[in-house]
């Protein structure tokens, strides 16, 4: 067996097992607050559930299709079910993987690329649980420091500082493309505030934005060299 039909059967394994495990995973989320209603004979109420979803849930349905589309083809197989199981995509496992990915030097859709994605969304998940837990522990002794105002700052410009430091590196590749979606999205979110909260959906227009921008650039290139 050559390793083509090593990694065909490890991709065959890893969507039944995936897809196995989101099943069970969706089951335990949906079913849990039935669950704890029945045991504290106090059930939800289904018409105050269905009018928040309709409220809201429209909005994140589109958004998780959008992230699906963006994030399956970046992580692969198994890094993706374990990103989209496990959660807290945006502030922990794209970064994760993106890095794994720069410090590897792996490209997109290929069997390296796959391989690394998925062992560090594996190790992001496990450091995460461990976080938790001892965040559990300790929650009560750290609670007057957590709650200084001193770090109140600090913990609200987190994902922003790390987003921050990331795309740096791919602005400064190629500073001109960057710079106008960069403005246009600044400028839409500085007088739209409401829009700062659907950062998902605002990455189809930003994205479109930048691939007419990189379209232009090369027709123009293309003219000049002919």
């Amino acid at each position: 067996m050559n390793n083509s039909d090593y990694f065909n059967k490890y991709n065959r394994n890893t969507h039944i097992i995936g897809r196995t495990v989101s099943a069970v995973t969706l089951i335990l989320l949906v079913g849990a607050p039935f669950l704890i209603g029945k045991i504290i004979g106090a059930s939800p109420d289904l018409p105050a559930a269905a009018k928040g979803f309709v409220s809201v849930g429209l909005i994140w349905t589109i958004s998780s299709v959008v992230e699906f589309l963006i994030y399956t083809p970046m992580l692969g197989s198994g890094g993706g079910y374990l990103a989209f199981i496990t959660g807290n995509l945006i502030n922990m496992k794209i970064p994760c993987a993106i890095n794994a990915k720069e410090m590897a030097g792996t490209k997109s859709g290929t069997t390296e690329n796959e391989i690394i994605s998925t062992l560090s969304i594996a190790a992001s998940s496990l450091t995460t649980i461990v976080i938790l837990a001892l965040g559990v522990l300790l929650l009560v002794p750290l609670q007057p420091v957590l709650q200084s105002p001193v770090l109140q700052p600090a913990f609200e410009n987190v994902v922003p500082a790390l987003f921050g430091a990331m795309a740096y590196k791919y602005f400064r590749k190629n500073i001109k493309l960057a710079l106008v979606p960069l403005f246009i999205m600044s400028l839409l979110f500085v007088f739209v505030p409401s829009l700062i909260s659907q950062t998902s959906m605002m990455i189809i227009p930003s994205g479109a934005i930048t691939i007419g921008l990189a379209f232009l650039i090369y027709k123009k290139s293309t003219s000049e060299q002919a």
